[in-house]
């Protein structure tokens, strides 16, 4: 009885959160909708639906900020058929303007495949628990088959950019399994001996973005326009910014998909140099202080998978960032809790409960 009593009081207590993460995750938000609100030229209604979506994802964080790491584990599964079965519905139900991304659920619109960046790594790492580690390579072959079927489904739809950052997140997780380097640079070498594959499976829109991206002035006016205006967007922003809304390359619509992708480049006109140091500085602090806390981890299981969600968060914004600068191809992969989205904000808020709940069990063991 003691037992059950313990459990409810730890479920329905006060939520046992990391103040500094929570604070620097907060600060990103509150950033995210200030720079939103310049982006989307004052639109109100586009930044307080972002709010509200926001705060759905606060309120994820702090519901999965109580849950006990051997609920996660014996939840993975469900977790991750159910994702999987929303993503294989899309094809055939879903909407969106550039692609079948969303399903409407007669209340509101989710985004499977971004719902794929916690269930994936969550099934990777339970399965991983409770096999003997570093893994070999029967366990690596089922881990692929976790990983690259949702990838796969997501690649098709198409959303290539997403498809990635899903794969990428599985990856990790068998990465702080402790995989010997030898098998990761094997494997790196395949995936090199692929490529040729790979480009040939590509949408042909995609091969036009990566030629684009190594000579975007070879078509400024169609292929290169975007990484050229948010070029501009940032060398005009210079050290200290042209002020909040001052900026014209999205105010005159020169910028594309100012709101979302393209977002940390009105950023960088508006603050300049200094707020993109500032931002950056925020995200250092949240993956180094996610990484500390899977160190801490009371099991496997709480490490991999805390440090596979830090180090998720390091791809989006190496990505994004690259992306904008020009330094990286244009694949549609948005900055985090800046770039306007709804699944994607919550998604990303409650994966940080999830960390959150392995420090709590951490410094709370029952």
């Amino acid at each position: 009885m003691n037992a059950v009593l313990n459990r409810w009081r730890h479920l329905l207590g006060p939520p046992r959160v990391d103040i500094p993460l929570l604070l620097a995750l907060l600060a990103l938000v509150v950033v995210g909708l200030v720079v939103l609100h310049s982006a989307a030229a004052g639109d109100t209604r586009v930044v307080w639906s972002q709010a509200v979506r926001s705060g759905v994802g606060l309120a994820a964080l702090l519901a999965l900020a109580r849950v006990p790491q051997a609920r996660l584990r014996q939840w993975a599964p469900w977790v991750y058929v159910a994702t999987l079965v929303l993503l294989m519905l899309v094809p055939v139900f879903g909407t969106g303007r550039s692609g079948r991304h969303w399903l409407y659920l007669g209340v509101f619109y989710v985004q499977p495949a971004e719902l794929m960046k916690i269930s994936v790594p969550l099934m990777v790492a339970a399965f991983l628990n409770d096999r003997v580690l570093p893994p070999r390579w029967g366990v690596l072959a089922v881990c692929g088959a976790i990983i690259g079927v949702p990838a796969a489904l997501i690649a098709i739809q198409p959303d290539l950019g997403t498809a990635m950052l899903v794969g990428a997140s599985g990856a990790f997780v068998v990465f702080c399994a402790g995989m010997a380097w030898w098998r990761i640079g094997l494997l790196a070498g395949l995936a090199a001996l692929a490529a040729p594959l790979g480009w040939n499976l590509l949408q042909e829109y995609h091969r036009r973005r990566f030629m684009a991206f190594l000579n975007p002035e070879a078509d400024p006016l169609g292929d290169g326009w975007n990484i050229i205006q948010s070029k501009i967007a940032v060398g005009s922003g210079g050290i200290w910014g042209k002020g909040w809304g001052e900026g014209t390359q999205s105010r005159l619509e020169f910028l594309p998909e100012h709101t979302t992708d393209f977002i940390f480049a009105v950023l960088a006109e508006d603050f300049g140099f200094v707020g993109v140091c500032v931002v950056l500085a925020l995200y250092l602090f949240i993956i180094g202080r996610s990484l500390w806390i899977a160190a801490n981890a009371r099991d496997g299981f709480g490490r991999m998978l805390g440090c596979a969600l830090a180090l998720t968060l390091f791809v989006y914004v190496l990505v994004n960032g690259g992306m904008i600068s020009g330094l990286l191809p244009v694949i549609g992969v948005p900055m985090p809790l800046i770039s306007y989205g709804g699944t994607s904000a919550v998604t990303l808020l409650a994966s940080f409960g999830i960390v959150m709940a392995l420090q709590a069990q951490r410094r709370f063991r029952s």
